[in-house]
Order: C-alpha cells, then structure tokens, then sequence
C-alpha cells in the first residue's frame, strides 16, 4: 500500500523507519520529511496545515493510510477534514477527532476531562487574559511551588515552575501578556507534584487499546534536570520502576477511565494516546495528555516492537486491536538528542554535518535537518536522535553516547547524563 507520513522530526523518521521495514509498505511519502527520511521514501515539501495540499497529494497518490506525526495539524482538525470530505472519507488516517486532540491542545480542557472522570491529577485553577488580579490573589494563598502553564500549544516550551509567590507572579503576568502567544491567553496554576516522571502509550480505535512499551524523556537543557525545557533531550526505555504494581494502577485508575471517558463524551479517537505521568510515592498521576507518539520518546519505543507497525496501525483503523499481541524486544533503548548551539533559545542552522558514515550499532533519527548540496545540514534546535539497543539500560546509552561524540556539526551540544536518575 502506498503510504503517508505527516511531519518533519525525529518521531516522523522513526516512524518512516518503522513502516519502511513493512511488507504492507509499496511506496511511502513524508510530507514534508527531513534528510534522514529521503533515504526511507519521497519527502514531499508540503505544510503539515495545508490540508488542501495534503489532500491533492493523497488523491494523485492513491494513498492508502495516513499516519499523523506532530500534534499541531491533529489539533486543527486535520481527522475531521478527512472525515468530512467525500473524496477522503474512507481512507484510513492515525489520529484523534478534533475533539480528542483537545486533551492536548488545553490543558484547561484536559483538567475538566480527568475530572470528570475521576482520573488522578494536581489540583488545579484556570485564569484568562482579564483574570490577572484573581490569579495573584489565589498564588499569594498557595503554598508553593507551583506550576504555570500555557493552556494552548506552546511547542513542549509552556510549563513553568516557580519557587516563590513573586516569581509565580511575576510569571503569570508574562505569560497572560502573551509570553506564549495565543498558547496562553488562558493559563493553568496547578498544585507542585513532588515524584519521577515517565511516559505510558497507547493506541486507541475509542474502544480497545494496546499498550506500548514505556519510556522517561529528559526536557532540561542542563545535566543533572537544570536549566530550561525543551522539546526533549534523551529518553530510555524500559523505565526500571515501572513494576507490576504500579502498572496495574495506571491501567486501572489512569488508563482505563481515559478511554471510558472517551467513550461516553463520544470522542471519536483512532490513534496514539501520550500519558505524561508522575510517580508519586508509588501513586501515579497525570501530568498531561498529549494526541499523539511523543518527541524522543517514539525514538526509543518504536526501535523495541517487532509487531509489524503497520498491521498495529490498520488494526485501529479497523477496530480490531483486540487480535494484536504486541511483539515488543526485551533490549533496554536509549535515545540521546544532538543540539544546535543556544537552544532551546536562538540557534543557527545551515550547519553541515559530518560523521553521520561513521557511526557503529546505533540508529540515526533526523529531528531537524534538511540536505544542501548533497549535504546533511541542521535545520533546528533538535537535530538527530542517537538510538541504541543493548542488554542494560547503561550498555545502550554508553554506545549512544560513543556515537554522539562521532558526529559533528558547528555548536554541537548533547547531554552526557541521560539516565542518571534511574
């Protein structure tokens, strides 16, 4: 079958890499793809929100599954275009209603969802652009820390956590002010949790569900979690804490109402579910929701099924993921992002980058590049992703970290502590 992948990053180029790999895959585009996915298919120089573009591509092609990659076009109801058009209606496309893909693009709207299905979370109060007054009335009685956050999309960039009611204060002026744009014209201050984070997948038809190996991603700039957030630095998977015990309370408490919700708001819902969680004290709680596969994590959860990707994914198409018994490798996978210098704030890009033929036993995702004159370049803050495979957590991230050091570019900057909690 001829195949479509919607996006440009690391995730998209693990994702290309994985259907590739398929018997069911004749020809694949991506649109508008990266350097490391024209190797795997034809990149097809299209914007992920030009849905009538996207759709002219679809019709000439004769594609037949679409798979969705970053959440911005989900967001903006790219599923619900498809559905609504006569020409596209019946072909199969990965991800959620316009709807669904609100538990990503509001947080204010995600927090009403897990309340009304008593899923655990922080506590939490909304305030909009004219609600300054009350949102400093209500820090100035919190205890602190807390976390701010941008309501909207904010690129992975629009959390926030301050230490003292001035700092919060201040904060939220910004961010009412239009720090984020339009992302926070309406901002969430929740309750500080005090755990270890790590990340559940899914993915859903609305109905049945399977679940995806597990991971924990690493969003600071800085060794050791300091310094800014960013999209991700590195992740691994599997997440050593994640026994048996605390499996079986994500599933009951966090999972299982997520799709029961779903169900009775009737959400139409056929593709990936990012549980962003928080282990506290043995007790896990939602961070956030996110629509789709997550940025590095697919880098390293994606290397570890050995199900055939696309089966997985007409099975939720054809609602009947209830016949898929997940194939998953028992190697541990470690994923450590290469950087342009100054991100996750300015950056250049047109840098050229070298070594990539000299890399030994890890997989290569492209996040942001593009090819000038026959040549790699960066072309983002998040340039490549290096994977590894290996029997422990710690053989896999020090042969990533061997052929991170392999690649050059101008600025380069990788973190060297990916795991270091674990």
């Amino acid at each position: 079958m001829n195949i479509l992948i919607i996006g440009s990053g690391g995730r998209e180029h693990a994702i290309a890499d994985k259907i590739a790999s398929s018997g069911l895959c004749k020809q694949l585009f991506i649109a508008p793809g990266n350097a490391g996915t024209a190797a795997l298919g034809k990149n097809v120089p299209l914007d992920v929100n030009d849905f009538e573009a996207l759709k002219t591509l679809v019709v000439n092609e004769n594609i037949q599954l679409v798979m969705v990659g970053p959440e911005v076009p989900l967001v903006a109801g790219i599923v619900d275009f498809f559905s609504d058009d006569e020409d596209l209606k019946e072909i199969p496309i990965i991800g959620p209603s316009k709807k669904g893909a609100m538990l990503e693009g509001s947080k204010d709207f995600a927090k009403e969802f897990m309340q009304r299905h008593q899923i655990p979370t922080a506590s939490y109060k909304s305030f909009e652009k004219n609600g300054l007054h009350q949102a400093i009335d209500f820090l100035e009685s919190h205890s602190m820390p807390v976390v701010l956050k941008a309501d909207g999309l904010a690129a992975g960039k629009g959390v926030v956590i301050c230490n003292s009611v001035e700092e919060a204060k201040n904060e939220i002026a910004e961010m009412l002010s239009g720090k984020f744009g339009e992302a926070s014209a309406t901002v969430v201050i929740e309750e500080f949790l005090s755990g270890i984070e790590f990340s559940v997948f899914i993915l859903t038809d609305g109905n049945q569900y399977v679940v995806l190996p597990e991971a924990k991603d690493y969003k600071r700039i800085g060794e050791g979690d300091t310094g800014l957030n960013t999209g991700g630095m590195g992740a691994v998977s599997p997440v050593p804490f994640f026994d048996v015990v605390l499996w079986h309370k994500v599933r009951n408490q966090i999972i299982e109402p997520t799709i029961q919700g779903i169900r009775e708001e009737g959400i139409k819902y056929k593709g990936f579910i990012f549980f962003g969680l928080i282990n506290v004290n043995g007790e896990p709680f939602v961070i956030e929701y996110n629509c789709r596969l997550g940025d590095p994590e697919t880098e390293v959860i994606l290397p570890r099924i050995t199900t055939d990707f696309v089966e997985l994914l007409m099975a939720a198409w054809n609602n009947t993921l209830e016949n898929i018994i997940l194939q998953v490798d028992t190697r541990s996978a470690a994923t450590i992002m290469l950087v342009s210098g100054g991100y996750p704030g300015d950056y250049e890009k047109g840098k050229i980058i070298k070594g990539l033929d000299h890399i030994d036993g890890s997989r290569i995702y492209h996040a942001g590049t593009s090819i000038f004159n026959g040549s790699a370049i960066t072309a983002g803050g998040r340039v490549l992703a290096v994977t590894s495979l290996a029997g422990s957590m710690q053989r896999a991230i020090d042969k990533s970290l061997v052929n991170a050091e392999r690649i050059q570019f101008e600025g380069k900057y990788f973190r060297r502590d990916i795991g270091f909690d674990l």
